[in-house]
């Protein structure tokens, strides 16, 4: 199944060399790729309490920077489809979901200086609502060649693929690809911890069909610092994290690990939703479901 992804465009360096790298990206995949241009994320329409001119202005300011976009687009050989909207508000962000089922948002790095006026940050926040995977990438990621060496950031916990990352296993199987799990531990040297990570990946289906990941082990007391010394010791060219869902990016631009992570990553991060664990049922559930077997097998059994 070719792959759909959105990257969000604009005309200066930073956009730009984000808008270049997935291109690379999408033709590694043998994707499509979708060129998107808004000036703002906002979970409120802004114009709803201002006069329609003054919203027909920004409509006709935006037919504008459709047409640069559209210019931008004919010198990528992936011929991406333009979208421009004045907002990205989630009615937008769904429109966008239905009609191109995009299987990754790219993003550029926000300016951690200045992570309270980013646009990536406020279009990030508002995707996370539909635990979408992003990919942010900083301005020193090559923007000519696709990742190679691929770092898995993993703990001990078992997760499984949200149904929307499934397809990003793709990624993963591209010729030549080398991955790695690392595992960070605080304090003290632990491989039951290691081999637990690997097993965990493996289990998820992230790897399936692939050569068994090398795994490394790192010690440090803060861990988005010891992702970082792995991506270092490994020269690693892309990181993925797991965002399990009772903390899906919810402080991503804040003081998190993740958003520490985010903002000083030298390499692309890929951020994949994991999916909600399922709950255990309680023991009344237990005893109704057992009585409910009972009964069927009562009523399935012979008469005498």
């Amino acid at each position: 199944m070719a792959l759909t992804l959105v990257v969000f465009a604009g005309f200066y360096a930073t956009p730009r060399h984000t808008v270049h790298y997935a291109n690379t990206l999408t033709q590694a995949l043998h994707g499509q790729l979708v060129l998107l241009h808004v000036n703002r994320a906002s979970l409120f329409d802004p114009y709803a309490l201002m006069a329609e001119s003054y919203h027909q202005e920004e409509l006709d300011r935006q037919t504008e920077t459709a047409a640069a976009l559209y210019r931008l687009a004919e010198e990528l050989p992936t011929q991406p489809t333009v979208e421009v909207a004045t907002d990205l508000l989630p009615e937008v962000a769904q429109d966008l979901a239905t009609r191109h089922h995009p299987a990754l948002f790219v993003l550029s790095q926000p300016d951690p200086e200045r992570p309270d006026s980013s646009v990536a940050q406020a279009c990030a926040e508002l995707l996370r609502a539909g635990h979408f995977p992003l990919l942010l990438v900083p301005s020193t990621a090559p923007a000519d060649q696709p990742p190679r060496r691929i770092l898995i950031a993993a703990d001990r916990e078992s997760f499984a693929l949200a149904a929307n990352a499934q397809p990003l296993r793709q990624l993963l199987a591209l010729p030549g690809a080398e991955l790695i799990v690392a595992h960070v531990s605080s304090g003290v040297e632990d491989d039951a911890g290691c081999s637990a990570a690997l097993r965990a990946v493996q289990l998820s289906g992230l790897v399936k069909g692939l050569p068994t990941p090398e795994l490394r082990g790192y010690e440090h007391d803060n861990y988005a610092e010891g992702i970082l010394a792995a991506i270092q010791d490994t020269q690693a060219d892309l990181v993925i994290v797991l965002a399990r869902e009772r903390s899906y990016l919810g402080e991503l631009f804040h003081q998190s690990v993740t958003a520490h992570l985010l903002a000083h990553c030298p390499v692309p991060v890929l951020v994949l939703p994991v999916a909600a664990p399922v709950a255990a049922p309680d023991s009344g559930q237990l005893a109704a479901a057992a009585l409910l077997t009972n009964s069927v097998l009562t009523g399935l059994a012979p008469a005498n």
